[in-house]
C-alpha cells in the first residue's frame, strides 16, 4: 500500500561543521519543523489529546520550500538547509501503519484444507524459534483466530453460568444439596463424553461444538430431573436401593425414546448430509456424544451417586 512521495535528507558532516552545527542538532531541528512538537495536552472527554506545534504549512509544502528552510547556528547566523544537506525525492513510499502508537506490519494468509488450530500451532512454533525475530520485535495473532478466542472466552463464561444456574435450580427444586450435587455430577460426566466424541470423530473443538456442549448441560439435567421426580413420586419404603431401581425401570422407556429420537434427528447433520450441514456438524456431533452417554449415566450412574451420597426421600 503506497502513501505518496517522501523526502530523504542527508546531512554532510563537513559542511555542517563549517556552519558550526552538528548532524544530531540538525536532525532534531528538522524533526521539530517538519513533524512538529507536542508541547502540551488538553482534555477531550476521558482522553488527554496532545497539542502539536508546527511551522506554517506554506513553509514546508514543497521540496523547494524545504530546501530553503532557514536554520539558526549557535552563533546566531541563519543558513538554508540545502547548504549543508542533500535533499532527494523518493516516490512510492510504503505506508507506515501503527497499532497502539507502535509501528506494525500486517501479514495475512489463507487457510485451505486444514483446521485453524493446527495452523496456528505451526505458526507459533515457527515464530517462537530463538533468533527468528529481531530484538524489540514481537507478534500478535489476530483475524479469525483472535475472534475465535474471544468467542471461546464468552462461551466458556456461558457454560459456567449455565452450570451455576442449573445447580441453583436443583437446590430450589429439591431443597437438598445431595440430590443437586448428584444430578450436576451426572451432567458434567455427560459433558466430558462430548470431548470423547469429538476426539473419536476427529472434529475440531470450535464455537459450534462449544454451543453443543452448553446445550448438553440443559438436556442431561432435564432428564436427571425426570428420574429424580419419579424417585420422589414412588411410595416410600425401607429399601432405598430398590426404590432407585424401580424409578430407573419406570423412566427407562421414555428416556430411551427421547434420546433415540433426538439422535436420529441429528444424525444427518452429524454425517454431513445436505447442503450447509458442514457448518452445524460439530454441534450435532457434540450433542449426539452427550446423548449417547446420557442414557447409562441417568439410569445407572445417577442412582449410584444418590446412593453414595446417602440421599433419601423425606
Amino acid at each position: 500500500m503506497l502513501a505518496g512521495d517522501a523526502l530523504t535528507i542527508k546531512v554532510d558532516r563537513v559542511k555542517a561543521s563549517l556552519e558550526g552545527v552538528d548532524p544530531e542538532s540538525v536532525t532534531k531541528t528538522l524533526q521539530e519543523i517538519l513533524s512538529g512538537t507536542v508541547t502540551t495536552q488538553v482534555q477531550r472527554g476521558p482522553k488527554m489529546v496532545g497539542v502539536r506545534v508546527w511551522v506554517p504549512e506554506t513553509v514546508r509544502e514543497t521540496v523547494w520550500n524545504v530546501k530553503h528552510l532557514q536554520l539558526r547556528a549557535p552563533d546566531g547566523h541563519l543558513f538554508p538547509i540545502e547548504r549543508i544537506a542533500s535533499i532527494a525525492l523518493v516516490t512510492g513510499q510504503p505506508q507506515i501503519m501503527r497499532d497502539d502508537l507502535k509501528r506494525m506490519i500486517a501479514v495475512t494468509g489463507r487457510i485451505s484444507g486444514r483446521d485453524i488450530g493446527s495452523v496456528i500451532r505451526r505458526v507459533k512454533a515457527v515464530l517462537d524459534r530463538p533468533g527468528l525475530l529481531p530484538k524489540g520485535i514481537y507478534y500478535s495473532l489476530g483475524g479469525l483466530y483472535e475472534q475465535q478466542q474471544i468467542a471461546f472466552k464468552g462461551l466458556i463464561m456461558v457454560f459456567l453460568a449455565a452450570v451455576l444456574l442449573v445447580f441453583l435450580l436443583l437446590l430450589y427444586l429439591y431443597e437438598s444439596l445431595r440430590v443437586a450435587i448428584a444430578i450436576l455430577l451426572t451432567t458434567l460426566t455427560a459433558s466430558a463424553a462430548v470431548f470423547i466424541g469429538l476426539w473419536i470423530t476427529g472434529t475440531e473443538l470450535n464455537i459450534t461444538s462449544m454451543m453443543g456442549l452448553t446445550m448438553i448441560v440443559g438436556i442431561v439435567t432435564e432428564v436427571g430431573i425426570f428420574y429424580a421426580s419419579e424417585y420422589h413420586d414412588l411410595p416410600s419404603r425401607a429399601d432405598t436401593a430398590g426404590t432407585l431401581i424401580s424409578a430407573g425401570k419406570n423412566r427407562m422407556r421414555p428416556i430411551a425414546m427421547t434420546t433415540l429420537a433426538t439422535i436420529l434427528a441429528l444424525l444427518p447433520l452429524a454425517l454431513g448430509i445436505g447442503q450447509g450441514s458442514a457448518m452445524q456438524q460439530p454441534l450435532a456431533i457434540a450433542i449426539i456424544s452427550g446423548l449417547m452417554a446420557q442414557l447409562p449415566l441417568v439410569l445407572l450412574v445417577l442412582p449410584v451417586f444418590l446412593s453414595v451420597l446417602r440421599y433419601s426421600k423425606k
